[in-house]
């Protein structure tokens, strides 16, 4: 499975409702396998990001249908990272000349 970091941030229907985070992130957290995808682990931050996720996926068109769902509930915005596990970097740098 490949792995993601979602940063998000709330917009301001997500603030207004911030008492109902952490039962919205239950619900994503059981919908992310009808993507394909497994939410592991979410943490709520301080600083210039609010929210930070780690996804697994089967493969980038999972990852992608699940974070596009998340995001149209309009709660937050999000930006994806791919993250590379150190195995998974060995063979991308055994590829290099």
């Amino acid at each position: 499975m490949a792995t993601y970091i979602a940063l998000s941030r709330f917009t301001d229907q997500g603030i207004r409702s911030v008492k109902d985070t952490t039962k919205r992130a239950a619900a994503v957290k059981e919908a992310a396998g009808k993507f394909g995808a497994k939410m592991s682990q979410i943490y709520w931050t301080l600083g210039r990001y609010d929210l930070v996720t780690i996804v697994e996926a089967d493969d980038e068109q999972a990852a992608t249908a699940f974070m596009l769902s998340i995001a149209s509930a309009g709660n937050i915005r999000m930006e994806t990272l791919r993250a590379f596990s150190s195995d998974e970097m060995g063979g991308i740098l055994g590829k290099l000349p």
